[in-house]
């Protein structure tokens, strides 16, 4: 894989970079990572089928937690007693 260097980057980017990264619980380079693979696929996205471009979306959950299905599920909630019209 390739690589490389940012010069010149200045100190309030920096600190709001580690913030972010912070967020998201991954590193700098992590989160460089990610925000140019989301803005560079999403330019390469815009043409395609809704379905590939809801997979692209989605596919950093997947990466995330390796299969769905290991998703947490939230409880359920009880359903609201529909209006009566009388």
């Amino acid at each position: 894989m390739a690589s490389i260097t940012i010069r010149n980057l200045d100190n309030d980017m920096k600190a709001r970079l580690r913030l972010r990264a912070a967020q998201h619980g991954q590193s700098m380079e992590a989160e460089v990572r990610s925000i140019l693979r989301e803005v560079l696929c999403r330019d390469a996205t815009h043409g395609q089928a809704l379905p590939a471009r809801i997979h692209h979306r989605f596919s950093a959950v997947y990466e995330q937690h390796g299969e769905l299905h290991d998703l947490p599920i939230p409880p359920r909630q009880a359903t609201r007693v529909p209006p009566q019209f009388d």
